[in-house]
């Protein structure tokens, strides 16, 4: 045990000179003069790291670990609260003791969230430099000591590895010796792996072929060594040239690799992988070529079906981001012909140039949301739904257009299961499948809707485990050839011709059933028809009752006192921030505008009771929408707020307060003042329900 501490105390010693770096420092303040101070007082003590921002902290803080971090409390840009917030949700950076400096704010109430924040004490400028250099240096000490302790600790486990690791070396050689011969057969009869040795010359006939032939292709060994053209007979034909070529490469290279598809006993093709390696005798004459053939027929379907999941997730974030873009431009649009109509004199011409643009804009915004519903980011209501009571809707909806060759035929009954679903939006789905269905039958047929119930036991690559019910939109029409299956759900491809289809119909089913909980399958067999399946998750609860209309007169806002609410409009988009300003004020509201969520955090943290309703974006850099409701939320429990978004992110939205509106863009003027009235509206009515 002496020589064993022995080694350690050695191990250490030789180690820890060139591993054990200085301790750092990191200050932060936006004052050049009171980083110079800092750094002279504590210089002996650590390596000192400046940083001149809260921002350039964190990057500091992404490549270096530090003792402690002395933090300026007021600063432009991230002032030491916000960096500190940063700082305590990094994991790398969550456990560093943080001082705040700062010259003013003694308060309890300033104290407490700085200690909320994160920090471990205060230093109050001008500062003593003994007692600064006292305190840092109590971190700094704990910091080399848990450096140093892990340390021993590191060479002590390396050391007990080592010699644990050279008294099990010889046993375990000793039992891998024993079982080598055992492991190598259930090897060879268990992995997808056949050996074979064949001639060096065209057909390339085989000498050798193990027994798990068999069990990749339905063949015995002895019928590729007995018939030599056997094996080059079931190579596809346009594979055949590829390997040919690089069985006769193997002479001049030494070794080939091919992949190639080959024709099993049951008739069906799958996918070699054929190497090899050019074997010759003592006088280095080729005998015969040597290899291993490998079926890959799995690995290249999932590889597909990977690209293809990667192809879609790609087109879904790209036409999320798209959508997002367009809607800010469509709300500008609609917002500035609502303020055209209110200000110009309208003439008849005028009004219907504007009609005219409204329609347009509105259409863009119907585009739009079959957009989101690809990319998943659609805005879902969902509620329990029984659906054998969609029938009479459905076929009301429908019968109008189905005209006098098709016929709709629903089968769905009381048996099938309830789903948990956004029933809008599946009756918008069925209709676009029922309308897919009757296009595929042009001298027409009948439209079958069928019900049932289906349980996953494990989770598959579409659909986690458990209950779904199941609709399913069958027709005999012209049916998809199983080349064009792959692509029917990617957004704007359409086999219909051109002006026909926008290809967006079975993109958005896709995208609806995905989201919410489900998916959607295809079957179709070419001149037969096609079956669409519409998997959707069970339902264990009732039906929620219909929300309860707010009487006329909860409708006012609450008086404060002010001629009219003061509003804080958050947006970064600067033309619809505007334009959305002038409309608040022409309905007799007080607007003040923040260009981000930075700028809204330095009003209400200046001025928290100016503002009586904070109406804020949802997607803005470095400070979102959220973060901006939380915040004041932290200052005023009860603060009236409401998100505006293009397109937000399902999980971020569910994250925010209950009692937090959301108002989809592009919204009209009315739909903006009743959101606002009614945000308004529910501090007053929860005063009067506690009185």
């Amino acid at each position: 045990m002496s020589d064993a501490k022995a080694a350690v105390s050695a191990a250490a010693a030789a180690s820890e000179p060139a591993t054990m770096e200085r301790t750092k420092v990191l200050v932060v303040d936006d004052d050049e003069r009171n980083l110079q101070a800092i750094s002279v007082v504590l210089e002996e003590i650590a390596e000192i790291v400046c940083a001149r921002s809260g921002e350039e902290a964190l990057r500091f803080l992404l490549k270096d670990e530090f003792a402690v971090i002395l933090l300026d409390v007021f600063m432009p840009g991230l002032d030491g609260y916000e960096t500190a917030g940063f700082i305590r949700q990094r994991e790398q950076s969550k456990r560093t003791p943080i001082i705040f400096l700062t010259a003013i704010n003694k308060e309890d109430a300033h104290m407490l969230r700085g200690y909320d924040a994160g920090a471990v004490d205060y230093v109050f400028k001008p500062f003593d430099p003994v007692m600064l250099q006292s305190k840092v240096a109590v971190f700094v000490d704990l910091f080399e000591k848990t450096r140093e302790i892990k340390h021993q600790a590191e060479i002590e486990q390396r050391l007990m590895e080592e010699n644990l690791r050279a008294k099990s070396e010889r046993l375990l050689a000793e039992q891998a010796l024993r079982r080598s011969e055992e492991r190598q057969e259930a090897i060879l009869r268990s992995v997808p792996i056949c050996f074979h040795s064949r001639d060096i010359d065209p057909p390339f006939g085989a000498r050798f072929v193990s027994e798990a032939v068999e069990r990749l292709t339905g063949f015995p060994p002895e019928r590729l060594t007995e018939e030599p053209e056997f094996g080059l007979s079931r190579v596809h034909p346009d594979d055949l040239p590829r390997l040919t070529r690089a069985l006769n490469g193997a002479r001049e290279t030494g070794s080939y690799t091919c992949e190639f598809r080959w024709r099993c006993a049951d008739g069906s093709y799958r996918n070699f992988l054929d190497q090899g390696v050019l074997s010759t005798d003592e006088d280095g004459k080729p005998t015969e070529i040597l290899g291993t053939l490998l079926d890959i027929t799995e690995r290249r379907q999932l590889e597909d079906q990977l690209m293809h999941s990667q192809r879609l997730d790609a087109i879904g974030k790209l036409t999320g981001g798209v959508a997002h873009d367009f809607n800010n431009l469509l709300a500008a649009i609609l917002s500035g012909l609502g303020l055209l109509e209110r200000r110009v004199p309208a003439t008849e011409e005028t009004t219907q140039i504007v009609q005219m643009i409204r329609h347009a804009a509105k259409q863009g915004t119907e585009l739009i949301n079959r957009m989101l519903a690809f990319s998943r980011r659609q805005r879902l209501k969902p509620d329990t739904v029984h659906l054998t009571h969609l029938g009479e809707t459905m076929n009301g909806l429908v019968a109008p257009v189905l005209g006098g060759l098709v016929r709709l035929d629903w089968q769905v009954d009381e048996s099938v299961w309830p789903a948990y679903v956004d029933t809008g939006q599946l009756e918008l789905a069925l209709l676009n499948l029922i309308f897919n269905a009757r296009d595929a039958m042009p001298s027409g047929g009948t439209i079958t809707v069928r019900g049932s119930n289906r349980t996953v036991e494990y989770d598959l690559e579409d659909l986690p485990a458990g209950d779904y019910a199941v609709l399913t939109v069958e027709d005999t029409g012209m049916g998809i050839s199983p080349d064009l299956l792959a692509k029917v759900i990617e957004p704007f491809f359409t086999t219909k011709d051109v002006g026909k289809g926008t290809g967006l119909g079975l993109s958005t089913v896709y995208g609806f059933a995905k989201q919410s909980g489900g998916t959607l399958r295809i079957e179709s067999v070419v001149d037969s028809g096609t079956a669409m399946h519409i998997w959707l998750p069970r339902s264990l609860q009732e039906p929620a009752s219909p929300p309860i209309t707010p009487k006329a007169e909860d409708k006012q806002w609450p008086r404060t006192g002010k001629e009219s609410p003061v509003i804080l409009l958050v947006d970064d988009s600067i033309n619809l921030r505007e334009l959305t300003a002038h409309v608040l004020r022409d309905n007799g509201f007080s607007v003040v505008s923040a260009g981000g969520g930075a700028e809204a955090l330095s009003l209400l943290e200046r001025e928290p009771q100016k503002f009586d309703l904070i109406l804020t974006d949802f997607a803005m850099p470095l400070v979102s929408g959220l973060d901006v409701i939380r915040f004041a939320r932290s200052l005023r429990a009860d603060w009236p707020a409401i998100i505006i978004s293009g397109y937000a992110d399902a999980h971020a939205v569910a994250d925010r307060p209950g009692d937090v509106m959301l108002l989809s863009k592009p919204f009209t003027d009315a739909a903006l003042i009743e959101s606002i009235q009614t945000a308004l509206m529910k501090p007053a009515a929860a005063a009067r329900a506690s009185s």
